[in-house]
């Protein structure tokens, strides 16, 4: 799972990754293809943000139904902080 958040402009703010090493350290994520991966992403993701002074944002789910991995990533952005 990957999610990142950019400006209008295509500017970069700020990314996260299940493979990313700070989810991956000291046996943290076993696989990145599940719930469990998408809720670290949503909340590291969310936790970026607002360091990066970003509190407000727009989710795009890609085409993709929202639910299973999308909705838990989307549900641990918002309950780290972030308004959709």
């Amino acid at each position: 799972m990957c999610r990142s958040s950019t400006t209008r402009a295509g500017r970069t703010l700020v990314t996260a990754s299940s493979i990313d090493g700070e989810l991956r350290k000291d046996g943290g994520l076993k696989s990145g293809t599940d719930t469990e991966a998408a809720v670290a992403v949503g909340k590291l993701v969310a936790s970026r943000a607002l360091a990066a002074g970003v509190k407000s944002v727009v989710f795009d789910r890609g085409g993709y139904r929202f639910h299973g991995r999308v909705k838990a990533l989307a549900d641990a952005a918002r309950e780290g902080g972030l308004d959709f």
